[in-house]
């Protein structure tokens, strides 16, 4: 889980076109018989090695009564395997002076490992062996179940506005229509109460198999002892079934007319005002303007609203945007703006400033040095992106997933550089529109007895 506020701009891209073609990540791909398909890109520049492994699924393929699944199995598959015992994954790795991780989203679930290069064979060897052969066990369930609870107790309910950030999130989709992004990615108490180990078992043979993951290696080996090892200890795992897809019927676009949820937040001391708008996913022609316009909107201390808001009016004690912060969608998104009040500042007055401040660019569009900024921004992101094996790792499965084409790693950011203040003006007038808001209030202090939605 990703840490509230702590929220960076990371937008792939390249910079052919722009600065020569030292942005270019050069690839190469094969599928093995059981449906595991594998992308590799040499980079000699540092004796390491990065092994990633993204499994397609993610909390919107829960379904209802067991949000939170996707991410509670993400803690299982540290839990053992056949040949590896508990917690001794991420000792074999530390050990041979590497580090490692995984996370979950909405679309995906990702574990990486990243060694010295003399020791890609264990990297791979471990993430066939737990693909192959998970410990599912009632005791590794009922462990990794509390360490999620606590989690969510530490990260979300015991945060102030930390369930504005997650819960609130969740709320321009409905749960009939769009369950998929109408919940959580961390889920509810009662959902991982209800939990049984028949479902984890069920949850691994139909997402955790070979022909529904994807494995990257970016860094220092051989692209033919790279094909070696990998068929010699992932051609043996068995594919399963395909998974079905998981349906939403949500339009982004489509105005429902505005949305208002007052909520109480007993961590809070300030009120909390954020306006949520639906977009669509990673993959549509207005993405490129759509971040763009996060960035003028809210990313960085020139930007429109801690500019306007925070400095000038002094109406709030800090203000942003965000879009989709646990990262791209398949599905319809969410760009929030929002804002924290100063002292003695109703939530209705820092509510008009944020609104006019939005509308300002619909009726106005922006000017030519913010558009210089917010690109300089994305060549920013881009450089960063891929300093790293790691970082490059990501950027391929990113393009395979959430692209077109995965080609469009190397051509993304011409794209991107090509949009335009009218651009921008455009999809703020569609997607920032009155019928598309979700107003949320977050208030001081325990919900009434009555209750109402936290």
């Amino acid at each position: 889980m990703r840490k509230l506020f702590a929220l960076l701009v990371v937008l792939p891209g390249t910079l052919a076109g722009q600065a020569g073609m030292s942005g270019r990540i050069a690839f190469e791909q094969f599928t093995l018989p059981n449906g595991l398909r594998v992308i590799f890109s040499p980079d000699h520049s540092t004796p390491i090695v990065t092994v990633d492994v993204w499994y397609e699924v993610g909390s919107r393929n829960e379904r209802p009564g067991r949000s939170g699944f996707a991410h509670l199995f993400e803690h299982m598959m540290f839990e053992g395997s056949a040949h590896v015992k508990k917690s001794e994954h991420g000792q074999l790795v530390e050990r041979a002076g590497g580090n490692y991780n995984g996370s979950t989203a909405e679309d995906r679930t990702n574990y990486w490992e990243t060694v010295p290069s003399n020791r890609l064979n264990l990297a791979l060897w471990l993430e066939a062996d737990r693909m192959r052969s998970l410990a599912i066990t009632e005791q590794n369930f009922e462990n990794q179940r509390q360490a999620v609870k606590e989690e969510r107790r530490l990260r979300v309910d015991n945060q102030p506005y930390a369930a504005a950030f997650t819960d609130g999130l969740t709320w321009p989709f409905d749960s009939t229509s769009c369950f998929p992004y109408a919940h959580t990615v961390i889920g509810s108490m009662a959902d991982l109460d209800g939990a049984k180990l028949p479902d984890v078992q069920a949850f691994f043979d139909t997402y955790y198999a070979p022909n529904n993951a994807t494995l990257v290696v970016v860094g220092d080996f051989s692209p033919i002892e790279l094909r070696r090892l990998v068929n010699e200890y992932f051609a043996g795992v068995p594919s399963h079934a395909a998974p079905e897809a998981p349906r939403c019927d949500a339009s982004t676009a489509a105005a429902k007319g505005p949305q208002r949820r007052d909520v109480h937040d007993a961590q809070a001391n300030l009120d909390l005002v954020m306006r949520l708008y639906r977009i669509p996913e990673h993959r549509a022609a207005d993405t490129p303007a759509l971040e763009i316009l996060n960035i003028i909107l809210g990313q960085g201390e020139s930007s429109r609203l801690n500019v306007s808001v925070v400095r000038r009016e002094k109406a709030a004690v800090g203000a942003g945007a965000i879009l989709n912060p646990y990262g791209s969608r398949n599905g319809p998104g969410v760009l929030a703006a929002y804002g924290i009040v100063n002292q003695g500042v109703s939530a209705e007055r820092l509510d008009s400033l944020l609104g006019l401040q939005l509308d300002s660019i619909r009726a106005n569009g922006i000017t030519a040095d913010e558009l210089d900024k917010a690109k300089n921004v994305l060549r920013a992101g881009f450089i960063d992106n891929r300093e790293t094996t790691l970082g490059k790792a990501e950027e391929l499965h990113h393009y395979l997933t959430f692209h077109a084409s995965i080609d469009e790693i190397n051509t993304d950011l011409d794209h991107l550089v090509a949009v335009t203040s009218d651009d921008v003006k455009r999809v703020a007038n569609t997607y920032l529109a009155p019928a598309n808001l979700t107003l949320l209030i977050v208030r001081p202090g325990a919900a009434p007895a009555s209750g109402g939605p936290r």
